[in-house]
């Protein structure tokens, strides 16, 4: 063989090794696009079968962080009606850690600049001035990232944010095709479970007080029993019941009670501290959970409520002034005394509240009464 044909043959083995080298690159990042998209769309069914706003937080901020092995996964919302946060914080099946919690801003406007009037994707390398606003913080090891616009009606209604410490995970030249894909699909299912959790508010609102309801309550009941037993703490109920209710419909009709029902809650639910629960339970009567509170914490609460309508000046549709007082009736779930059935131990928080509250009534009224749990 001349030198001319030994040095063909080995041109030619070379592009053969590196056409090989080529192929193998392109199957192995055929593999990983192929498991990039069962991931995804995985996590794209999950959504849409999402039965919340909170269940779909949840569903972003840890199943996507998990399944594609990014650093962190942040978002914001806009509330500029001030309603998402009620609506994370009272949906009764779920509870999104604070760590996840999304960031609510009331307009689009701090976060309008990271899109520009196209309101596309933007992916690249991590800008701590830029950037470092979007993520938890410390923000540490972030060096590229993709920030994906949340848009319905062509209107800017939040910002997903992706952050790896792989520098060429998110790349200018990156193709976002997919980014866009799952974008879109982020801000219909949003919509979606707004328009669920919305219609759900409506069915556990008592439409009168605008306090929850009866059937809101008797869930919420059943979970908070639930997270008593499992970190050991008490669960104290109160029942309450205007006094002499029957004789303001009576004597000054019933828009006036209605009036005087809509103050009560009011005042009521202003009484109260971030995580208790009141809801109308029928009538004139209302119910309230207490959670980590115990009989003197419980007792102090139900007396400074008391106290204030007490003090209260009700006005009649005629105008005439009057006066009102309310009865209450405590009881304490220990969470020792919480056996596997929750159902069973809230139904029962809720006779022994209303036990309480009838020897309240029994006992002249306008004062609180306590009855020692038990089954």
């Amino acid at each position: 063989m001349d030198i001319m044909a030994a040095t063909m043959l080995l041109q030619l083995e070379q592009e053969n090794s590196r056409l090989k080298a080529q192929l193998e690159n392109l199957l192995r990042e055929g593999r990983r696009s192929e498991d990039r998209m069962r991931r995804l769309d995985r996590i794209e069914r999950q959504l849409i079968a999402a039965d919340s706003l909170s269940e779909m937080v949840l569903l972003l901020l840890s199943e996507y962080r998990s399944a594609f092995g990014v650093e962190q996964v942040t978002l914001i919302l806009i509330d500029s009606e001030q309603v998402l946060g009620k609506l994370l914080s009272d949906h009764p099946q779920s509870a999104i850690p604070s760590r996840l919690c999304p960031t609510l801003l009331p307009a689009a406007g701090t976060i309008q600049g990271l899109y520009g009037p196209e309101l596309a994707p933007w992916l690249g390398r991590y800008q701590h001035q830029r950037h470092s606003a979007l993520f938890h913080s410390p923000v540490i090891g972030i060096e590229s990232v993709a920030l994906l616009p949340l848009v319905r009606q062509r209107e800017l209604v939040g910002s997903l944010h992706f952050g790896s410490r792989n520098p060429e995970r998110y790349g200018a030249s990156s193709g976002t095709e997919f980014l866009e894909r799952f974008a879109g699909i982020v801000s219909v299912c949003m919509e979606s479970a707004l328009n669920r959790d919305r219609l759900r508010g409506i069915s556990l609102t008592d439409g009168l007080t605008g306090v929850q309801n009866r059937r809101y309550f008797e869930q919420r009941c059943k979970i908070e029993v639930s997270q008593a037993k499992r970190h050991q703490l008490p669960l104290s109920c109160m029942f309450l019941d205007v006094d002499r209710f029957k004789f303001v419909n009576d004597t000054y009709g019933h828009p006036t009670g209605d009036d005087v029902l809509r103050t009560v809650a009011a005042a009521i639910q202003s009484l109260l501290r971030l995580g208790d629960t009141v809801a109308r339970y029928g009538g004139e009567e209302f119910v309230v959970t207490l959670p980590r509170t115990d009989q003197p914490g419980a007792r102090e609460i139900a007396e400074r409520i008391r106290r204030d309508i007490e003090a209260r000046t009700f006005q009649t549709q005629c105008g005439k002034a009057i006066k009102l007082t309310i009865s209450i009736g405590l009881t304490m779930l220990d969470s020792q005394q919480i056996s596997g059935d929750h159902q069973a131990a809230a139904s029962q928080l809720v006779v022994q509240a209303d036990k309480a509250l009838y020897q309240a009534k029994n006992g002249g009224r306008n004062r609180v009464e306590w009855v020692d749990f038990s089954f």
